[in-house]
């Protein structure tokens, strides 16, 4: 299992080594450490690069990766590869799939209130174009032990199925435990029924999605629900427990095409209020199994 991780030399950089470190303790994964250049395009003899522009731009991206594997420690595999595009959203998906990726990891940008979330250029067009989960770390992220906890936000639309059946198996591939999430927007009259409503459904949908364990006794894993509610989505998300160690997988819009994200009004609002890491799933995306690919990059490997 390999998962990219989109670094720059920043303070967003390194919130998303650690959320990498993070997923991959626990699962066992391997991170690709990438560095998105510009692309050598033509230039006119008005606006032509010094010289040995390139050269120089190559060893500062690979001074920057070293600095990136300093930071992995040494019980989480890790390559570092420079890689050059157009754009880098572009450069990271090209990455995704030049490895294989079962996961991109990026950060979210330093502006952010509260040390939570503010979707910059780069991570706004990778979630609307991405073809493989999509992992953002919040502004400030210094957890690297793995996971605690997967929550769920589980919605009525089309695709919620799919999603709870990849939070379902994300959980038991951890063995943490799952909490599926409901976030209702209501006024208070109705605000008893539809939450009993919401709590049902997601009941359902999560007793049908449960494995049993090897006797058939029992679920494979701990996992219940809670509905949240509030005047906004972001007061809903703020009535919320949160652990340190959780993180939140959500779907992608019902506008997405199949295999790709793209990141709802909805997800945008929960991601404002969201103190912890999110992950946005492509439509119809599922869990591959564990494979071993091979590149002739000529990558640094980190010592273990």
């Amino acid at each position: 299992m390999r998962y990219v991780v989109g670094y720059s030399a920043n303070a967003r950089g390194r919130d998303a080594v650690n959320l990498a470190v993070s997923l991959a303790r626990g699962r066992g994964a391997a991170l690709d450490l990438v560095v998105a250049i510009p692309e050598p395009g033509p230039f006119n003899a008005a606006h032509a690069p010094a010289a040995g522009y390139d050269s120089y731009l190559h060893q500062q991206a690979a001074e920057w990766l070293d600095e990136a594997l300093a930071l992995v420690p040494a019980d989480v595999p890790a390559k570092a590869h420079i890689r050059s595009g157009e754009s880098d959203a572009q450069t990271l998906i090209d990455a995704c799939d030049e490895f294989g990726a079962d996961m991109l990891i990026i950060g979210a940008t330093s502006n952010g209130l509260f040390k939570r979330f503010t979707v910059g250029s780069v991570a706004g067009a990778l979630l609307h174009a991405a073809t493989v989960p999509v992992a953002l770390a919040p502004h400030g992220y210094h957890r690297r032990e793995a996971l605690t906890r997967v929550s769920c936000g589980l919605g009525d639309r089309p695709g919620a199925e799919e999603l709870l059946d990849f939070a379902v198996s994300m959980a038991v591939n951890r063995q943490v435990p799952l909490r599926v999430v409901s976030l209702l927007t209501l006024d208070e009259g109705g605000a008893a029924d539809a939450a009993e409503t919401a709590r049902d459904y997601a009941g359902k949908h999560l007793a049908a999605a449960l494995p049993t364990d090897a006797s058939g006794a029992a679920p494979a894993v701990k996992a219940d629900v809670v509905v949240a509610q509030g005047r906004s989505v972001e007061e809903a998300v703020d009535r919320l427990d949160w652990e340190d160690g959780e993180i939140l997988l959500i779907g992608s819009s019902r506008l997405a095409r199949s295999r790709s994200i793209f990141l709802g009004s909805t997800a945008n609002r929960i991601l404002r209020a969201l103190p912890v890491p999110m992950i946005v799933v492509p439509s119809d995306y599922e869990l591959k199994h564990l494979t071993h690919s091979t590149s002739n990059d000529t990558s640094r490997e980190a010592q273990a």
